[in-house]
């Protein structure tokens, strides 16, 4: 495994090749559900990395914080993920708020963070980068370009798709997205997002002109109604493994995807990677805060 150690507030450090490495920003996150309120760390970032921390992948994080998240950081490489972390004068702020269906939620952004740009991300090597943009503007087309030439480019579209005003997050579209999409080897997407990129409601259709546009896999999570995998012309339906109880779906996709490509990097096929996944982000959800799990707790959940 790569031991290299990339220090805080520098981007000058020896490349690394990880297999996998996630870039994106750890949140400041207010979750408001019926049962009450709670403050914790949050981001595509934070629950990517807690979700592999104990599992065997050499797995590398790109971020940028404030300083009042810096402990966050520090808490994360005592865990033993391998950090680099770059300078922002605040750290995202978002406001969940859910209701008993927790499959929907409202936001609000209380803060941004600064963007990430190619010059961050030039001593990162990766077979597979995950990004998770939370804001349209944090990751440019650009960096998906530059990252593309390096190795596999995995995008949760989520952020591309979020315009604040007002600091309410509404809905749009991708206007780089055709220019974007041919640069991603997988896409992750919910029914939402799928018609916002395409206009399409059907999963299969949307997809179809996702992989036109140039993606490889088109990964639609669907929420408690499971998962559907799109690649080379052929659709893998994945059931959702369901928890006892539902308590926290904050990060559920994070989750999801961390465990689909540590199956994909390792050679597992599209469907054991999504029923792989579906089972990570299925015991994740029954719990509050991150997977902090094992690859043998998510077999036993596999296996009930």
């Amino acid at each position: 495994m790569c031991k290299c150690i990339f220090a805080v507030f520098y981007s000058t450090a020896q490349p690394c090749m990880f297999d996998i490495c996630c870039i994106g920003h750890i949140t400041l996150d207010k979750v408001v559900t019926p049962s009450g309120t709670k403050h914790m760390p949050g981001g595509t970032a934070y629950y990517f990395a807690n979700a592999l921390q104990h599992i065997d992948v050499n797995f590398g994080l790109v971020t940028a914080v404030g300083d009042s998240e810096l402990h966050e950081i520090d808490q994360l490489k005592q865990q033993g993920i391998q950090v680099t972390t770059l300078p922002s004068n605040h750290s995202v702020y978002f406001e969940n708020t859910y209701s008993h269906d927790q499959d929907h939620r409202t936001q609000r952004v209380l803060q941004k963070a600064e963007p990430f740009e190619l010059g961050d991300l030039q001593n990162v090597d990766a077979k597979i980068f995950h990004l998770g943009a939370l804001l349209a503007d944090d990751i440019p087309a650009e960096v998906i370009a530059y990252l593309a030439g390096k190795g596999k480019v995995s995008i949760d579209a989520q952020g591309y798709l979020r315009e604040v005003r007002d600091q309410q997050v509404h809905a749009t579209d991708w206007p780089q997205k055709i220019e974007a999409l041919k640069h991603v080897s997988i896409l992750k997407v919910n029914e939402h997002e799928l018609e916002a990129l395409t206009g399409m409601t059907d999963i299969e259709a949307g997809s179809k002109q996702l992989a036109e546009w140039g993606v490889s896999e088109v990964v639609a999570t669907l929420g408690s109604k499971g998962s559907v995998i799109y690649t080379e012309g052929k659709s893998y339906v994945i059931p959702a493994y369901k928890p006892e109880a539902i308590n926290d779906a904050t990060g559920c996709g994070d989750t999801y995807m961390a465990g689909y490509l540590y199956q994909r990097v390792k050679g597992a096929d599209v469907e054991t990677a999504g029923n792989f996944a579906a089972a990570i982000s299925g015991i994740k959800v029954g719990g509050f805060g991150p997977f902090k799990g094992t690859e043998e707790d998510v077999i036993r959940f596999m296996n009930r």
